[in-house]
């Protein structure tokens, strides 16, 4: 198994001390509180008093601060200190912020990670063995009766939604502006954006090439949302919806009589779906294809992070694709992609690596033998 540098130092040799390890272990036993305990500092605004108070607070500050009970702060920061995102100072009482507390409370992703995994995944995460055993989202019935995730998009409670396309947006948008003179470096007449999702990609498609035209091929109820969301928007006339399942093997994709397809885009989308389901989707791709036409696919390949925590975040977050999104699929190990592109009749050009928040585009052309 391959790895970047930072994992390789990381994944393949004992780090911890004996005791470390045991607190390890117990902080795992504990995951879930530590979860609840933090995100509430947060939300009652504990965190952010200790972030502004120069001297620190006391307990009974907080308490009036709050307007929690005395009770209620007592066991929110006495769990902080052993969870580590607050501090005392046993001679004054007075508690401060961390720096664990103030990346919790600061850094953007990991505020995307804490709504996205309370609001979407917390309660479904209690099926994860019925999913793993089943190779269903077993834990998606707490939302709706769909086979999988992307069906109910459209019918999940808005708060939910928010933090599902909240988490979706921060990490592909991140991404656009490095990814953008990458497609451009090539002639691109006409681009097909699958999965296109809500048509943010293609929205920033048309304005970056005023001669660009897009399709989105997407399931219909999400085409339906994406034209809601460009109406009206510049350049919304070059794009254009195919509806599609693709899940269905027999569904093709669609080809101009008059035109190819210069450019094939596939953004966080591919680890929506289980292995034989990616070869299907690049096979009935390949087919659209032509020597000039480049495949890009964007994903975040959990082997390719420049930092560990990166890593720690995607593949914990493939658990949410088997839990709740659709039972089978996850965040890749670049070499998986790579295999399953070369069985659909593909051949990797260049993988472009560390864009965004830690994205890379693995460009794929239609192998020579096709």
């Amino acid at each position: 198994m391959n790895l970047s540098p930072a994992l390789e130092k990381v994944y393949t040799q004992e780090r911890l001390s004996a005791r470390d390890a045991q607190r390890q272990a117990q902080f795992i036993a504990f995951g879930p509180i530590v979860f609840q305990v933090s995100r509430l500092m947060v939300k009652f605004g504990i965190l952010d008093l200790l972030r502004e108070s120069s001297e620190g607070l006391t307990m009974p500050e907080i308490a009036e601060k709050t307007k929690l009970s005395p009770y209620a702060v007592k066991v929110l920061m006495e769990a902080s200190l052993s969870i580590g995102t607050v501090l005392v100072d046993s001679a004054t009482d007075r508690f401060s912020l961390s720096k664990t507390g103030w990346f919790f409370l600061t850094d953007a992703s990991t505020q995307v990670n804490v709504a996205f995994n309370h609001d979407v995944n917390y309660e479904g995460w209690f099926h994860l063995e019925e999913a793993l055993k089943e190779g269903r989202p077993a834990g998606l019935k707490h939302f709706g009766e769909w086979p999988t995730v992307y069906e109910g998009l459209s019918r999940l409670p808005e708060e939910v939604q928010k933090s599902w396309f909240g988490f979706d947006h921060f990490y592909s948008d991140n991404s656009f502006d490095e990814a953008l003179p990458i497609v451009f470096s090539r002639p691109t007449g006409h681009l097909l954006d699958v999965g296109g999702n809500t048509g943010r990609w293609a929205l920033r498609c048309v304005a970056y090439d005023p001669q660009t035209e897009v399709t989105i091929m997407d399931l219909p109820q999400q085409l339906e949302m994406m034209q809601k969301q460009i109406a009206g928007k510049k350049g919304a006339d070059r794009i254009h919806a195919y509806g599609c399942n693709l899940l269905d093997r027999t569904a093709p994709f669609p080809k101009g009589e008059e035109f190819h397809y210069d450019a094939i885009w596939m953004s966080q989308f591919l680890d929506c779906f289980g292995e034989e389901e990616i070869l299907s989707i690049l096979t009935r791709a390949a087919e659209i294809m032509d020597g000039d036409t480049r495949l890009y696919i964007m994903e975040t390949f959990w082997d390719r992070q420049k930092f560990e925590p990166a890593a720690l975040c995607l593949t914990l977050t493939s658990l949410y694709f088997t839990a709740i999104a659709n039972g089978n699929s996850k965040m890749y190990h670049s070499e998986d992609m790579q295999r399953i592109a070369e069985q659909a009749g593909l051949t990797v050009e260049k993988i472009h690596d560390v864009l965004g928040w830690g994205h890379s585009i693995m460009v794929c052309k239609k192998s020579n033998n096709q």
